[in-house]
């Protein structure tokens, strides 16, 4: 595969992610009548959870690949504030924290979907939630400082 087809479905993977990520979150905070949410979220949630885990696995596939094929893991043993692989690493970091969130979030949504979740299962599921929202708001800042340094 070329660099540009690889680099093509690592954008519309991350569009896909990112774009349904933001939807659902503003489904959550504009969606005011709880009985109407939880009748969205209980169509919607198990559907977009299983296209998003498919997306996810793409996006980090796809990302390994042009890691190693561009020799980054050369790069990141040249690490300065400014470098590629100051960015590298910081992107590295959010997306192996947003894998585990993403892990946190569908097996509480797997595990209650039908049934009221407990208040700790619901914590859960809502700062999980949050932060894969905001962890791809700060990914999509350092993908761009990456692709910028190459």
């Amino acid at each position: 595969m070329t660099l540009e087809i690889v680099l093509y479905i690592h954008l519309l993977a991350a569009t896909v992610w990112i774009g349904g990520s933001i939807f659902l979150f503003t489904l959550g905070i504009f969606l005011r009548d709880k009985e109407a949410q939880e009748r969205v979220y209980y169509y919607i949630g198990p559907l977009y959870g299983y296209m998003e885990s498919v997306w996810l696995t793409i996006l980090i596939g796809t990302g390994l690949w042009m890691f190693y094929h561009l020799a980054i893991d050369n790069v990141l043993a040249h690490w300065t504030p400014e470098s590629l692989a100051y960015a590298m690493t910081i992107k590295l970091i959010l997306v192996a924290l947003i894998t585990i969130f993403t892990i946190v979030h569908m097996y509480i949504a797997l595990k209650t979907h039908g049934r009221e979740r407990t208040k700790m299962e619901k914590l859960l599921s809502r700062s999980s939630s949050m932060a894969i929202f905001l962890l791809n708001l700060i990914i999509i800042w350092f993908a761009m400082q990456v692709r910028g340094a190459l």
